[in-house]
């Protein structure tokens, strides 16, 4: 959880955005917009927002209602992603995960890992090699403006 990771590990965020990487909201309680009432979902997106201060803002499970895209939209830059590593799913391995970012990737393609305690495994073996074969396939990295 977003709010829960900021409280705990204020430092490790700062040192994040110090080395040119942006955060982004992504709820304070990964809450599932399609379940939620559009006001309940937008004050658990400004909770989290008020210990990151970001402008940016993701959904959990890519999902929210209409009516809370539009309320969030007129704050938040939307990212939205084209790539979903599954690296969460206990029936994957590293090089299954590391096979799909190969396969799948695409110029200014937005590539989701996790770092949740069902993804260890497969995000520390994935997550460097697939970053060494983006590099060597001539893929860049950036931050969103």
């Amino acid at each position: 959880m977003v709010g829960d990771n900021v409280r705990k590990h204020p430092d490790e965020f700062k040192m994040v955005v110090e080395r040119g990487h942006r955060i982004g909201n992504h709820t304070y309680n990964h809450l599932r917009g399609l379940r939620e009432t559009t006001t309940r979902y937008v004050a658990n997106v400004e909770k989290a927002n008020c210990y990151l201060s970001t402008n940016l803002f993701r959904p959990p499970h890519g999902l929210m209602s209409r009516s809370q895209y539009q309320v969030l939209s007129k704050r938040y830059r939307i990212v939205m992603w084209d790539l979903v590593t599954r690296d969460y799913n206990p029936k994957l391995s590293g090089e299954q995960v590391l096979d799909i970012v190969k396969r799948y990737a695409r110029p200014g393609s937005i590539i989701t890992f996790h770092d949740s305690l069902r993804a260890p495994h497969n995000l520390r073996y994935a997550l460097p090699r697939a970053i060494e074969w983006l590099l060597s396939e001539g893929y860049e990295f950036r931050a969103f403006d």
